[in-house]
């Protein structure tokens, strides 16, 4: 039984783009991707205790953009230590 009371590290992971300047490549999405479910599956296995849903409507020029972000908040008992840290990430 998952209990909140056990978390003792949480990683904050972005998938999706947030700024306009620096859109993101279909393979910087799948590695986001890869390490959420890497986070939720592999020991000690992450749970998802926190989510942030992000949208902007931009206008450049005659063209509209769209970014779209999840952000998961994945909490585990300890850190993993195959997670990267935070300035690799």
């Amino acid at each position: 039984m998952f209990d909140l009371t056990d978390v003792r590290y949480v990683k904050r992971l972005v998938v999706g783009s947030t700024d306009p300047e620096k859109m993101m490549s279909e393979a910087v999405l799948q590695r986001q991707q890869a390490l959420l479910n890497r986070c939720l599956a592999e020991t000690p296995r992450g749970r998802i205790i926190g989510l942030e849903k992000t949208f902007s409507l931009l206008n450049i020029g005659e063209h509209q953009v769209v970014l779209q972000a999840m952000i998961y908040h994945i909490g585990f008992e300890r850190r993993p230590y195959w997670l990267p840290e935070e300035d690799e990430a």
